[in-house]
């Protein structure tokens, strides 16, 4: 990739301090742990194999510019997800590796609105809140047909905490519209990047981090940490949790618990719980001021129907039809929101189970926000 438009990739250098400490930290040897979260183009969608995606490439920059040290790679992304499910679960996903640095992406998954502006606020803040105080990246992937974003909302935040941010819709999809590129090249659906696609986007983020290591070891201690600002937003997203079966149920009729191993962040309809019979119930007892429920979309029509009951009135259906066919969705349905939190009964109940159905209806989990 050309070295001008690498460099118009860059939104915002940021405050080093942290990453400044990572980079010397395994410069001298020792052992670190490089995280990525994001969507499904971090998990590697569509690369030939996991090794050409973006975050990959971007691990053996590290080490390959840190070769005495032992760095560990943690892929956190999961397909067809938000920065509202981020939040939720980067404590078990991510901070629980107690990486040194952070890259996170969901600039294409998000929406280009004030609700997903919170949610990856939110998300930022959980992450540099840790008690390790890892370094934090931005990366804002594009449409490639479009340049459609989230980048506005979400930029707005990282430059709100001074962080690195790179850009694909300012220097890949740029020379698009120029018509240096050809979309199609680096895309076939024109959101998720092929091999090709994928290397130019760790060009992006790797150019920066190679500007980051220059700094580092020549005026690294011009950077000093600052403490965080207060937030941007209303900031109700931080402590979001996910509820599975370790939540307080109160209730259950016809469900049964998923007890399989889950393998890796990608395994996602597992902890859960199946109902396959009309009139199975779950309930949950929690306290919170917003509640979201996780369950399976399955594209095997026809599927079963739910519905969601807070203090027995019915707030929601949860139809498990899925009209894609690329896979079943990971659907995170929003149920019921109220200003001050309380302690409310939560019942999941099926009420429509076809004869036909190929699949029962598999319950994910709760996300809350107390």
């Amino acid at each position: 990739m050309n070295q001008n438009v690498l460099d118009r990739g860059i939104v915002n250098l940021g405050n080093l301090s942290r990453i400044h400490g990572v980079m010397k930290k395994a410069a001298t040897g020792e052992p670190i742990t490089i995280a990525f979260l994001g969507g499904s183009i971090t998990q590697d969608s569509i690369t030939t194999r996991h090794e050409n995606c973006y975050a990959y490439r971007t691990y053996q920059w590290w080490k390959e510019a840190f070769p005495k040290s032992e760095i560990t790679y943690v892929n956190a992304g999961i397909g067809a997800t938000t920065s509202q499910f981020g939040v939720a679960r980067v404590d078990a996903d991510v901070l629980s590796h107690e990486p040194d640095m952070v890259f996170c992406e969901f600039s294409v998954n998000d929406e280009n609105n004030e609700f997903f502006q919170e949610t990856f606020e939110g998300l930022l803040r959980k992450i540099l809140e840790a008690p390790k105080k890892p370094g934090l990246f931005i990366t804002n992937n594009a449409r490639y047909d479009s340049g459609e974003n989230a980048q506005e909302v979400h930029n707005a935040v990282a430059m709100h905490y001074d962080l690195p941010i790179v850009s694909v819709k300012d220097s890949i999809f740029e020379e698009i519209l120029l018509g240096n590129l050809v979309a199609s090249d680096i895309s076939l659906d024109m959101l998720h990047p092929n091999d090709l696609g994928h290397q130019y986007l760790a060009e992006l983020i790797t150019n920066l981090l190679q500007i980051i290591y220059e700094k580092a070891f020549t005026d690294g201690d011009l950077y000093e940490e600052k403490e965080l600002p207060a937030p941007l937003t209303k900031n109700r997203y931080q402590n979001s949790l996910r509820v599975r079966r370790d939540g307080q149920i109160i209730g259950c009729k016809g469900f049964v618990a998923d007890t399989e191993p889950q393998y890796g962040v990608r395994d996602i309809f597992k902890n859960g719980f199946e109902a396959k019979e009309t009139g199975a119930s779950i309930t949950y007892l929690v306290h919170a001021s917003k509640i979201s429920v996780q369950y399976r979309k399955t594209m095997r029509l026809p599927a079963p129907i739910a519905k969601v009951y807070v203090d027995d009135k019915e707030v929601a259906i949860l139809d498990a039809n899925f009209d894609e066919t690329w896979g079943d969705l990971l659907c995170l349905q929003d149920v019921y929101e109220e200003e001050a939190g309380g302690n409310h009964k939560v019942t999941i109940e099926v009420t429509e189970m076809p004869e036909n159905s190929a699949t029962g209806f598999y319950f994910v989990s709760l996300i809350l926000v107390k």
